[in-house]
């Protein structure tokens, strides 16, 4: 029997399971289509050779560069989406991020909403997401309450839902020192499931394999977890794995999309409640091309800002030649991931805390400290977990593995951020394939899952991708004076603290600059705006063209600011949801 469904959700991210999970919530009847399956628990989920060298939990689909080179993206299919493998650091974007900003390399341009209009959404999102962190004193000002830690910070209307993460015993030394050259640090806000005060009832054991890992013990706030695995039980819920949507099609005007075509890899599994899986099952796997319909009221586009563009693109037809919902010519453009680097600052003080990231400084965002360069640098934060085999690609060649080993020990990596500015030429773009699909292996839930060490790993899920080279991310840095500056600042800090000596064997200081494959930060592909004709979404993220189409995922963002995406994903798609219910879903 066919079905309309209130609504369609398509991913199953930051923004797709957050929409989900309030739309299932609130009584509506929802279709989730994700493209890949479950990630399994194993034991290669806290392995890192399998996780950052054998790429195991990232796609094998192949895009292209600007010059047509092959790029292998950092892009994980799974229910959770990128969620499943990211570092869990809980940013609000500054207050100032959401006006006109100028950088030395340009202008980052206002969004239609304010931080104001945003902050109680931040809030639901930080509740959502079990995010700990810390405002210090929180002392009060317009709003709520200000940080005496960190002068960036905005107001929060509530304070943290949960305590902020303790030091380790060698980042709390290297802070007092840090704090002691007047540099304003903050507890980094972390959506980890940690119990200090009780670790016995604990769901997180403080590991060494965070951050970028998978969490073999669900301990990490993702959007599988804390909102997917929550709604899977209702009768109005069903969710496809393994499911990819290849086009949105419209009605005969192109006003509105009546249904979304479906490609199923596998026994394109359903997840439903047991009274409605007879009517909700999905077909077995496509053959020959073939797809299934399925119709809706409406339709949120959630597959991260690349893959949503890429299928609004996809979806060109008579009505929408250049793509649905592209009238303004800007879907795939201004596309954004940050200015970041990884750096690694040796010292003869050996380092060894289990999980480093813990406190930051936000003291460069808004403008270095020299007055003759008055443009905000960004920000800077240890990276969690750091183990030696992560150096293998940057060091120099026939370095020895033990070298490595010991240099590990006497290491303490940072994260540097700086904003990227949107340039309309840095864009998505889609090229025609013979095939324009094809299948292929990842890891899944069934059968067993060995450790690696036999030489066999489990490979058990077939996902539909596209076919290689269909997708070309073009990208030219900008900004990079700031960075660069960025970079020297901190450098300096450290050694001025004492905690960056150069007599260390090889080098000081090991940089690897994050490569376009590293899409993590994906921002911007189809901007929100009051003008139809330089903007692809409104203010409540509906399409301008179209009635009922809605992309609720980081491609909506108007600048990327320099703080991780994800909290801001998730407050603006409750704030998306909010509206649904309230003015369209009634």
């Amino acid at each position: 029997m066919s079905i309309s469904y209130d609504a369609i959700v398509i991913g199953t991210g930051a923004g797709g399971g957050t929409l989900a999970l309030h739309l299932a919530q609130a009584g509506k009847n929802i279709l989730i289509l994700e493209r890949g399956s479950f990630l399994p628990q194993e034991k290669l989920n806290w392995d890192t050779q399998a996780v950052f060298l054998d790429n195991r939990y990232h796609t094998k689909e192949i895009w292209q560069d600007k010059d047509g080179k092959d790029l292998h993206p950092q892009q994980a299919y799974y229910v959770g989406g990128q969620t499943k493998v990211y570092g869990a650091a809980m940013f609000r974007m500054r207050a100032e991020d959401f006006g006109v900003i100028q950088h030395k390399g340009g202008v980052s341009p206002a969004w239609p909403i304010s931080y104001a209009e945003l902050e109680p959404y931040y809030t639901r999102a930080e509740e959502l997401f079990h995010v700990h962190g810390d405002l210090g004193t929180a002392p009060r000002v317009p709003g709520g309450f200000g940080s005496s830690f960190d002068p960036t910070e905005p107001f929060h209307s509530k304070k943290y839902p949960y305590p902020a993460f303790a030091n380790e015993p060698r980042m709390q030394v290297i802070e007092d020192d840090v704090r002691k050259l007047g540099i304003n640090t903050f507890p980094i806000p972390l959506g980890l499931k940690r119990n200090e005060a009780d670790p016995l009832a604990s769901q997180c054991v403080r590991c060494d394999t965070c951050d970028g890992y998978p969490c073999l013990v669900h301990a990490k706030s993702d959007s599988d977890i804390n909102c997917i695995r929550k709604i899977l039980h209702l009768p109005n819920v069903t969710l496809m794995t393994n499911s990819r949507v290849t086009r949105l099609l419209t009605n005969a005007e192109g006003t509105a999309v009546t249904g979304v075509e479906v490609i199923h890899a596998g026994v394109g599994k359903p997840y439903a409640a047991l009274s409605a899986v007879g009517e909700t099952s999905a077909p077995s796997a496509s053959r020959e091309g073939k797809t299934a319909i399925y119709k809706a009221g409406f339709f949120a586009v959630c597959a991260g800002a690349i893959n949503s563009a890429v299928l609004l693109l996809a979806s060109a037809n008579d009505k929408h030649p250049k793509g649905l919902a592209n009238r303004s010519d800007q879907v795939g453009r201004n596309f954004m991931y940050h200015q970041a680097d990884a750096l690694l600052a040796l010292s003869t003080v050996r380092n060894d805390d289990a999980y480093t990231k813990t406190w930051g400084t936000n003291d460069f965002y808004l403008k270095d400290t020299d007055p003759a360069y008055p443009f905000p640098l960004g920000q800077v934060q240890p990276v969690g977990s750091f183990h030696h085999e992560m150096m293998k690609g940057d060091a120099p060649p026939l370095t020895p593995g033990f070298v490595l080993e010991g240099m590990k020990h006497h290491a303490v990596p940072w994260w540097l951020t700086t904003e990227d500015l949107p340039s309309a030429e840095n864009r998505v773009t889609l090229h025609n394939a013979t095939p324009l699909s094809i299948e292929s292996n990842q890891p899944g839930l069934s059968g067993a899952h060995p450790s690696g060490d036999t030489g066999s790993t489990n490979e058990t899920e077939l996902v539909n991708n596209h076919s290689p080279r269909r997708i070309q991310l073009s990208y030219t840095p900008n900004n990079v004076e700031s960075f660069d500056r960025l970079k020297d600042r901190w450098i300096d800090v450290l050694k001025k603290a004492g905690h960056a000596t150069t007599h260390v064997p090889l080098h000081a200081y090991f940089k690897k600059r994050i490569p376009l494959e590293g899409v993590g930060h994906q921002n911007g592909t189809c901007r929100m705006g009051h003008d139809a004709t330089t903007s692809v979404l409104d203010v409540h993220c509906k399409a301008h063209d179209l009635d009922n189409l809605y992309v609720v995922d980081a491609s909506c963002f108007v600048s990327a600011s320099a703080v991780n995406p994800s909290l801001t994903i998730i407050a603006n798609a409750i704030r998306v949801s909010d509206h649904l219910l309230q003015e369209r879903l009634k």
